[in-house]
């Protein structure tokens, strides 16, 4: 390699390091000579024409051949000789090609931290803050841990672990979301946490059908570690240091006095070592605003086989976060016992288990309940659910409203509405016999 090829590829690589208009060009490539000779401006001028404010990285190599045949640079070699090379400018990172489908989609171009610091409106020890990724802050539960923590008992005896990001961390992985995340496709057999889906077009496949399997991933979000969702934004595009700044954002480690102590819990209560040992790790916190996007991308693989088992089968398969759904006819009754076998053992190759206590398989002849939705011959709420509301409707009218609020809701009012319009959705009829109810019941100003 010649000189003039050596200070070409220098010059390219510093007229890469920076934005693209013509006055940043014209001072990276004075800063790489170190000089400001006065070719540099209209040979920037020229650069910009040819390759515009988009110059990238994988442009590299056109780049040089075009400083190589640039007249201004080739004039300067003949007039002052020999030119050098004063400051190099190393490894500048940039967006990487994302695969597939994913090229379609139009993602913010944070190929440093300085850029993604930026991009949140933060400074780079308030991202190395929020990040942790030396772990200093999640090891600890007092006031500088980024997240509040609320165990919630289940129906077996179990507790679920809300993780819930404080306000600033909240905002921050908000806009991850609105703007990252929400702009990446997942599968169609996902209806969980997605804008036009909802529980109704999850169980809307499974319908008056023969039989209906029902399957439950196990501590779902926990199980997801910080390096599968930072290999989840490489593969999206972003260099290997925003990658991880952006999952350090978007995962937690539970703190281990948190994790050993349970408030309410019976005093034999031990949380299971492995479910422990996970949330130890960093993982997807339950309650943050990117987990449930998150957690559909990654269980996009999964999706996909699942999908494609249904069809060999002839069976139709629905996702709702960790809730699986399988239906079918007469064939699918006939391998019911095979196919869930097969479905746990794809989920297990694809880093998921499968909670076999919570699996059902439900024929005509019973009750087939998916997210507490009976599917028998038309959608419908389970008469007791239904039988409850009711009751908390007329106690309402007789006594006050606050009294039945024993969930301690924070609007109660609103937490009733939902819950009507939600049958409403389910069974009309019986919709708006409760909602006829619920106009009558007087709410003290400021109540709910």
């Amino acid at each position: 390699m010649t000189p003039r090829d050596q200070v070409a590829e220098g010059l390219a690589d510093a007229l890469l390091a920076g934005p693209s208009s013509v006055d940043d060009l014209a001072a990276r490539a004075a800063e790489a000579l170190g000089r400001k000779h006065r070719w540099i401006r209209p040979f920037a001028r020229r650069v910009f024409k040819r390759f515009g404010a988009a110059l990238a990285h994988a442009q590299r190599g056109e780049l040089i051949g075009f400083i190589q045949t640039d007249p201004g640079y080739c004039k300067a070699w003949k007039a002052a000789g020999k030119l050098r090379i004063r400051r190099y400018f190393f490894g500048v990172p940039s967006m990487g090609p994302r695969p597939g489908a994913l090229a379609r989609c139009v993602l913010p171009e944070l190929p440093t931290s300085a850029d993604l610091a930026a991009w949140l409106g933060i400074t780079i020890p308030e991202l190395e803050w929020y990040a942790d990724l030396r772990g200093m802050i999640g090891s600890s539960d007092g006031a500088l841990c980024h997240y509040h923590y609320k165990w919630i008992p289940k129906r077996h005896g179990d507790y679920r672990l809300i993780e819930s990001p404080k306000p600033r961390l909240s905002a921050i992985q908000t806009r991850i979301l609105r703007e990252i995340l929400d702009l990446i496709p997942t599968h169609e057999a996902a209806h969980g946490f997605r804008r036009g889906r909802s529980c109704l077009t999850y169980v809307a496949p499974h319908v008056g059908k023969l039989v209906v399997l029902r399957m439950d991933l196990h501590n779902f979000f926990g199980s997801i570690p910080f390096a599968r969702i930072n290999a989840l934004f490489k593969t999206l595009g972003y260099p290997e240091e925003t990658a991880k700044y952006l999952a350090g954002l978007c995962t937690n480690r539970l703190p281990a006095r948190v994790a050993l102590k349970i408030p309410g819990a019976d005093p034999g209560f031990v949380l299971p070592w492995p479910e422990c040992k996970k949330l130890n790790e960093r993982h997807l916190p339950q309650g943050a605003p990117t987990s449930p996007a998150l957690a559909n991308l990654c269980a996009l693989h999964l999706d996909f086989r699942l999908a494609a088992l249904a069809s060999k089968v002839n069976a139709d398969y629905t996702r709702y976060a960790d809730d699986l759904a399988f239906s079918g006819n007469e064939g699918v009754r006939r391998k019911i016992g095979d196919l869930s076998t097969t479905i746990a053992a794809i989920a297990l190759a694809e880093g998921f288990e499968v909670n076999f206590r919570k699996t059902r398989a439900m024929h005509k002849s019973d009750r087939q309940i998916l997210t507490g939705i009976v599917v028998n011959e038309r959608v419908n709420m389970q008469r007791n659910e239904y039988d409850r509301l009711k009751a908390t409707l007329y106690n309402c009218l007789r006594f006050d409203p606050d009294s039945q609020n024993r969930e301690g809701h924070r609007d109660f009012q609103a937490h009733l509405l939902g819950r009507v319009n939600h049958l409403k959705n389910l069974n009309q009829r019986r919709g708006a016999k409760l909602q006829a109810l619920l106009e009558r019941v007087e709410w003290q100003a400021g109540a709910g």
